[in-house]
């Protein structure tokens, strides 16, 4: 169980998060979303133990987070945060060596570290790419590897600052059918982005924050729907949801379901 209760935070004089009761381990899938400066990356520095607030709690497994050395290794086993630049967290030259770093820090064996590295680079569709040098791959196939080098911990809590940032249409693709599978292992996912369009597609639910505080959560649909809310978050709605909103067509959760329909209801009324 992964959640906050009553969390703030400051940095000196700002006061950045304010009583953040949150939950993650409810659904497989939570997506954070919020104008600059709402507290995200802040937020996700707490859930991983960078940061400490000065009042409330992260809860890990039911009680409040050990700020101990050996507290945070479980943690960090358990929870991998995967930040917005790749560079930040690629340190090798070669890929296979910066994907076993933490397997070998913690002291597993040669061979399970091989079958481990061999399935993380499988489930992030980079092993067309695993012999190539770090410095060569695009900035998409730096961002699967960085995933990779999380998910060899077998953590159960994958934490994804913008995992769409920088990509073009088919390497966004390709995430979302990444972040498909993990949860497919029966991980969670809690995703960060100003992506409105991918927390609605992905999400299962989502916590929409603003200057610190939830401004409202549950459902994608539910809460995107809130056309008054989403405005006064700085944010704009999913495409999806401008349809059925501003049109009258049916709320769908992705593109290819909003087409099916169309094209039943074009089918429909041309018989």
């Amino acid at each position: 169980m992964l959640a906050t209760t009553d969390l703030w935070f400051r940095y000196q004089d700002t006061q950045v998060l304010k009583g953040l009761t949150l939950d993650f381990s409810t659904h497989a899938v939570t997506g954070l979303v919020g104008a600059n400066g709402c507290g995200k990356s802040t937020l996700f520095m707490n859930l991983s133990g960078l940061l400490r607030p000065q009042q409330g709690a992260v809860m890990w497994q039911g009680k409040p987070l050990d700020y101990s050395k050996r507290g945070l290794l479980a943690l960090r086993q358990q929870v991998a945060t995967v930040f917005q630049d790749p560079d930040q967290q690629i340190f090798y030259t070669d890929i296979d060596s910066d994907i076993a770093f933490s397997l070998r820090n913690l002291g597993v064996a040669e061979d399970e570290i091989a079958r481990r590295v061999d399935d993380a680079l499988t489930l992030v569709d980079a092993q067309r790419f695993r012999h190539q040098p770090i410095q060569s791959l695009s900035h998409g196939q730096k961002k699967r590897v960085a995933i990779a080098g999380a998910l060899v911990l077998r953590a159960k809590y994958l934490l994804l600052d913008e995992p769409t940032a920088g990509l073009d249409p088919s390497g966004r693709s390709q995430m979302i059918d990444i972040i498909k599978r993990i949860v497919a292992q029966g991980n969670h996912v809690v995703i960060s982005s100003h992506d409105i369009d991918l927390i609605y597609e992905v999400s299962d639910a989502v916590y929409v924050l603003h200057h610190g505080e939830v401004l409202a959560n549950g459902e994608p649909g539910d809460v995107f729907t809130r056309t008054a809310l989403i405005e006064a978050a700085g944010l704009t709605q999913p495409w999806l949801v401008k349809l059925h909103a501003q049109l009258g067509f049916p709320l769908c959760k992705t593109e290819e379901e909003f087409f099916r329909r169309m094209q039943k209801r074009h089918i429909k009324e041309a018989s």
